[in-house]
């Protein structure tokens, strides 16, 4: 049997950096790696385990690792964690794993990946995006979540999770990187424990770059170009005989930006569509040159606070509550047709640019409450309870992007509002059979209700010109209901070989469009089984994690635009086979990493759904409605064929504190289609990635490490714009090469 997983140790120093300034080699880690590869702690199942030890295809980074590899927001993520696909679009970051998850924003949309940072469930993609600082690890889960996480995903979860405050001990660091574009980023973190019952941790970041294009047209602004200010503090209380634990945390956060940098596709649509603009600049036609006339900027700010409680009330038993509370908002603006002139006075006839401007709001309030076994016998469990509130007022302000002229264009104001509810119980139980055979049961039942109020009022182009015209204010509401769950069974070959298989099933609640006269969407449901092995070999020094898994999805939730509004509808089913590889290697100096993704994701039935650069569809198909068909056998969105990482790195001793670390890495992400209609206006063609670091440590307390991220200069679309028509659609760029040096100072 394998150790209880109370007793697993930590798998690094939760007092040092973990940004790429954290400790890859500090003093005594080249002696300690004679004795193999750390233990990676998993806490996926509500309680620290070792990775190695349970039926979940997981990555996860320690702090060493998060610095090794230089991940410092979650698209870096991607290039280190097989089958996953990560796309920033506007002002959202959308995850997507073995191609499930989602690629749109809406406040009625629901991700199908729930991310949670120390156990508290981010529910918007707006707020993900933002630079990591102060990091003790990162999870990243593969497959559905429907039984112990705090809300309900078919695709999968990411937990990040900071470093605990350390009782007895007063310590910290400052970091500083210094890099290409201006860019300027200090963290830090203290820690004062005083004694064994209080502590805290302070921790913060600022973080500064101008952008990687030029913008040639007369806005001021320099889309890319961002600021982030952060801070973060965690006080943990412990009574003396460490029965009652009590952390409470609290992060304020606020980024500015002038927004996204989107290069139109083709070179000469403004000049096409406006004879006042340039018709010939060759500038547009460089990946990093942009045309925008009117001011864009992103804009957002937020506070979390969360408070959680752990109680024994006994040697075998422990309650836990988690109680969170969110409040955010995002402004912004943008260029939306990237080089029309506001108004075309030269071209009277032209059509209007358009701007697109969003207020949206956020307030969220979760709770949970978990009952666990915390005995050494051969069964354990959890039992618990999870509810979520959540409001998002919306203001939109657009113009109508189908006029044709000045006079009749017009601005529209559209108010909405969308709560979300949802309450679900659960409970899974691990029973060892034998000494070496684990059964495991798991199940959850949701409750999920969606109300979504729209009100819209429209003006002339003046906005206190005309009189308004109002149209009728527009009630939706959805309800879905759910039962989900695991079972699996485990087979411990011996204490450093594991043989497992598993099913489950995980759900995505349903929800309502925002545009009028378009029916509601029902929940989507994944179901997957998977078979795997976790193997540690040569005395620990070699690990090797590798599954194969077959999903199949009902009511997929596909996304699209109809009318310039998000829609979604439901597709009839998909498939998918896969298999994922990892292995790590530690000998001596040396170690390796590499990773393998390999999905084959396609549409199980035809299907038509709507088209946003073919609004005419094919309605001799598909029943007389002007949808598209969808053959039977095509590849689902974000499911990139392959996914491949590689790392290698040693550590050179120079003296008795002082090593030298050179480290190069290299990721592959395949093609991937953004809509079920393959396409240069959405598909994301293939990458590849390779950066390279030095890193000098000089004893225990200071650190200077050299960077060079996207070494060979690769030239790549990251991720595409979909407007209502492929004209004003556009492309985003991967960041180009960048270089630059990291400092560190322990104390």
């Amino acid at each position: 049997m394998p150790s209880n997983p109370q007793t697993v140790p930590q798998a690094s120093d939760p007092t040092g950096p973990s940004g790429p300034g954290a400790a890859t080699n500090q003093p005594g880690e080249a002696a300690a790696a004679q004795d193999g590869l750390e233990e990676i702690v998993i806490t996926a199942e509500r309680r620290e385990q070792s990775l190695q030890d349970i039926p979940i295809s997981a990555t996860v980074f320690s702090a060493n690792e998060i610095a090794r590899r230089g991940i410092t927001n979650l698209a870096d993520v991607q290039q280190s964690a097989p089958s996953v696909a990560i796309n920033t679009v506007n002002r959202s970051t959308f995850i997507n794993i073995r191609g499930v998850g989602i690629a749109q924003s809406a406040p009625t949309s629901n991700p199908g990946i729930a991310y949670y940072i120390d156990g508290q469930l981010i529910p918007h993609e707006q707020f993900i995006g933002q630079s990591f600082y102060d990091i003790g690890a990162i999870e990243v889960l593969r497959g559905p979540q429907g039984t112990l996480t705090g809300q309900n995903s078919t695709g999968g979860a990411i937990y990040v999770r900071t470093p605990e405050p350390e009782f007895n001990d007063t310590s910290g660091y400052v970091e500083q990187t210094i890099g290409k574009y201006d860019q300027y980023r200090t963290t830090g973190a203290l820690n004062w424990g005083p004694n064994d019952t209080v502590a805290v941790r302070i921790a913060g970041i600022h973080d500064e770059r101008d952008s990687f294009s030029e913008n040639i047209g007369p806005s001021p602004s320099e889309p890319g170009a961002f600021n982030l200010d952060a801070v973060r503090v965690n006080l943990a209380l412990r009574t003396p005989d460490q029965r009652l634990k009590i952390n409470v945390r609290g992060e304020y956060f606020d980024y500015r930006s002038d927004n996204i940098p989107v290069k139109n596709r083709g070179d000469l649509v403004p000049a096409l569509r406006d004879p006042a603009q340039p018709a010939n600049d060759p500038r547009q036609s460089e990946e990093f040159v942009i045309r925008e006339d009117a001011v864009s900027f992103l804009n957002q700010q937020g506070y979390r606070l969360s408070g959680e409680l752990r109680y024994d009330l006994g040697d075998a038993l422990q309650i836990r509550g988690l109680t969170s509370w969110q409040d955010g908002y995002t402004r912004d603006q943008s260029d939306g047709d990237r080089g029309l002139a506001p108004i075309a006075l030269a071209a009277p006839t032209a059509r209007r640019g358009r701007v697109s401007r969003a207020s949206t709001d956020f307030r969220t309030f979760i709770n949970e409450l978990n009952l666990l076994s915390t005995g050494k016998g051969p069964l354990q469990w959890v039992v618990g309870a999870f509810s979520l509130h959540e409001t998002v007022p919306l203001v939109q302000l657009r113009d109508d992007r189908s006029r044709t002229d000045i006079v009749s264009a017009i601005l529209n104001r559209t108010v909405t509002e969308a709560t979300n509810t949802s309450r679900s119980l659960f409970g899974q139980a691990n029973w060892f059979a034998t000494n070496r055979i684990e059964l495991i049961a798991g199940a959850r039942y949701s409750w999920d209700k969606q109300v979504y109020d729209r009100f819209e009022v429209s003006r002339t182009i003046t906005q206190g010109i005309g009189t308004p015209v109002t149209a009728m204010p527009i009630t939706g509401v959805q309800k879905s209901t759910a039962l989900t769950g695991k079972i699996g069974v485990n087979v411990h070959v011996t204490d450093d070989l594991l043989l497992y298989a598993t099913a489950s099933k995980g759900y995505k609640a349903g929800g309502v469009n925002l545009t009028p006269n378009t029916p509601n969407f029902d929940p989507e449901k994944n179901y997957v089984y998977e078979a795997g092995v976790k193997a540690e070999l040569l005395d620990r020094h070699l690990r090797i994690n590798a599954d194969i898994f077959r999903s199949n999805y009902k009511d997929i939730q596909l996304a699209s635009l109809l009318n310039g509004l998000p829609l979604t509808q439901n597709a009839a089913s998909g498939t998918a086979w896969g298999a994922e590889f990892e292995l790590t290697a530690q000998f001596g100096g040396f170690s390796f990493n590499g990773g393998i993704g390999w999905l084959d994701a396609q549409f199980a039935d035809d299907v038509c759904v709507n088209n946003t650069n073919n609004p005419v569809g094919t309605p001799s198909l598909c029943g007389g409605v002007a949808d598209q068909l969808v053959p039977k056998g095509q590849e689902l969105p974000f499911s990139p064929e392959w996914t491949i990482n590689a790392g290698a790195q040693y550590a050179f001793a120079l003296g008795s504190d002082v090593t030298l670390t050179p480290r190069v890495q290299w990721s592959h992400v395949s093609r991937q289609i953004g809509t079920p209609f393959p396409s240069a206006f959405s598909d994301v063609p293939a990458r590849d990635v390779v950066d390279a670091r030095l890193t000098l440590d000089l004893g225990a307390r200071y650190r200077l490490e050299a960077f060079v991220n996207n070494l060979t200069d690769e030239v790549y679309i990251a991720s595409q714009i979909q407007n209502a028509s492929s004209a004003n659609g556009g492309y985003i760029f991967g960041a180009p090469r960048q270089y630059g040096i990291r400092g560190t100072v322990r104390f």
